[in-house]
């Protein structure tokens, strides 16, 4: 593996982070206290390409490689995690299964109109009563002529109070399938919004399916194989997710290394302190570590290679990182970090949600130990 960035992956880089420090960084606090997101921010990241990152040209998206889109959300994070995740959610959860699962009319129909941020996509796996286990979901998918019915309630359902296109799991005669959903197909309601601890400017809905009607040709994939489209979407999203991550931890770093070198406490800055050193170096060895991570499994996407077992490996340490590392920038700030004024306490409150969102640490756990004990040919099940 090429550890130097190419010439194309630097210059990326530099406008991700030209456009997350000029168009998101002044209005993150208002944003988070103000519970919403701008469509106008939406509206500038479509065009520049960020709604179809890893679209191809075709359907006029940005055709990033895999480091470069983990670049993308590494950068949008370091402003807001909000806006990191539901690009994310557009992009690795829906855009990227249809671009991968879609037939031709399929992509024809949506993919540009995603690209242009004319539809936001959302991801609709999780149930009341199957939170990570989607094969235990209660949603289901009844032929009727040349349609399909879908019956069943989804929940925290990313993008959904802002999406026009749903990506929904249910259960037909052959096992899971995944449907795309317009909003407006008749049955399908919106419902409460979650409140949240962190990513406030992020959308969580709950959504009604009932007796909800699409054509039986907006299955995305073959029958019964909706749990390989969900399982290979959310292997892309962990990717994203630990990306987030290392774009929270290092803008936290950032922010308070700043604060400990402005910071005068017994007549010095309080970046003389061995104690404050130690929190700051600390946190920069995890955040390195966690970079090599990110972009070697998005390495390894790129190559084609299976990365199932990266990705879990990668989200866990990733939201593990983001935890620690604002814990101890808090920490560092003293009783300024824990200020809603200053941006270490919503940078903080966003890093919690990253081991919950893209299925809980302890699922990938579980992930990783299978992989583990089958070259011993032992099966480990939840």
């Amino acid at each position: 593996m090429e550890f130097a960035l190419s010439e194309d992956q630097r210059m990326f880089r530099n406008m991700f982070r030209d456009f997350a420090a000029k168009e998101i960084a002044p209005r993150a606090e208002e944003i988070d206290h103000e519970e919403t997101l701008p469509q106008d921010i939406l509206r500038k990241a479509a065009n520049q390409g960020f709604l179809g990152a890893t679209l191809p040209e075709k359907y006029f998206g940005a055709e990033l490689d895999g480091v470069s889109y983990a670049m993308l959300i590494e950068a949008l994070a370091g402003a807001c995690v909000s806006v990191a995740l539901t690009v994310a959610t557009h992009v690795s959860l829906v855009a990227m299964s249809i671009l991968e699962h879609g037939t031709d009319a399929q992509k024809d129909e949506w993919l540009e109109a995603m690209a242009a941020g004319e539809v936001i996509g959302a991801f609709a796996l999780t149930e009341p009563e199957a939170g990570s286990d989607g094969q235990a979901i209660a949603t289901r998918a009844t032929p009727d002529g040349d349609d399909v019915l879908l019956n069943g309630v989804k929940v925290w359902v990313g993008n959904g109070e802002i999406a026009g296109l749903f990506l929904v799991f249910a259960k037909g005669p052959e096992g899971i399938d995944a449907y795309l959903v317009p909003r407006d197909a008749p049955g399908l309601t919106v419902g409460y919004r979650e409140p949240t601890l962190g990513l406030r400017s992020m959308f969580f809905n709950t959504v009604y399916l009932e007796d909800c009607q699409v054509p039986s040709a907006n299955r995305l994939g073959g029958a019964g194989e909706g749990w390989t489209v969900a399982q290979k979407a959310l292997d892309r999203f962990a990717i994203a997710v630990a990306a987030a991550g290392l774009g929270v931890a290092a803008d936290a770093v950032d922010v308070a290394a700043q604060f400990a070198t402005e910071r005068v406490q017994f007549g010095v800055p309080i970046a003389k302190k061995q104690a404050i050193q130690n929190y700051i170096a600390e946190a920069h060895i995890e955040v390195e570590a966690l970079r090599y991570l990110v972009y070697r499994t998005a390495w390894l996407a790129d190559q084609g290679r299976d990365f199932s077992a990266e990705a879990s490996v990668v989200k866990a340490f990733g939201a593990r990182v983001a935890r620690n590392v604002t814990n101890r920038m808090v920490q560092v700030m003293g009783g300024y970090g824990f200020m809603e004024d200053y941006p270490m306490a919503r940078k903080y409150r966003d890093a919690r949600m990253l081991g919950l969102v893209g299925g809980p640490t302890e699922l990938h756990y579980v992930r990783v130990a299978q992989h583990i004990f089958a070259e011993r040919d032992l099966e480990i099940t939840p």
